[in-house]
């Protein structure tokens, strides 16, 4: 019997990647664009912004293409493959290519016109402001006389 270990967070991981290859694609002039595969991403957030690192090794900045529509952030490009060698009948290749696409819905709060992008060492690293809160404004109300 094998042993299998207990990992809490593995089935809420599969329902999200499930979740997130069901809704990629580009769905512009009715064609759905697949991915061969999807960067790994990292959002933080602070204050007054959100930031987003995603591990893109091997693309260039040329190749990759950032987009902001209706409150989605849309990453997608594509890695040329590797050329492989074979040596006495064996091959391995695990370094991934082809095609990526990842989309991201983002609160109102983000300001789409401050987003900035820039790529260094095969990290995308992407800075969304968020904008300032609209404060209340407080309505004196008048007695009538």
């Amino acid at each position: 019997m094998a042993i299998t270990r207990y990992e809490p967070w593995n089935l809420l991981n599969q329902l999200q990647r499930e979740l997130d290859r069901m809704h990629e694609g580009d769905t512009e002039g009715g064609s759905i664009a697949t991915a061969e595969w999807a960067p790994a991403v990292d959002i933080k957030e602070d204050n007054d912004r959100f930031t987003l690192y995603a591990d893109i090794p091997g693309v260039k900045p040329e190749d990759m293409d950032v987009s902001m529509e209706e409150g989605v952030l849309t990453i997608k490009g594509e890695k040329e493959s590797e050329t492989s060698t074979e040596k006495e009948g064996y091959k391995r290749i695990e370094r991934t290519s082809g095609s990526f696409y990842r989309r991201f819905s983002l609160p109102d709060t983000a300001d789409a016109e401050a987003i900035t992008a820039k790529s260094k060492n095969g990290v995308l690293e992407i800075v969304i402001p968020k904008r300032e809160a609209v404060k209340p404004k407080k309505i004196s109300v008048a007695a009538e006389e």
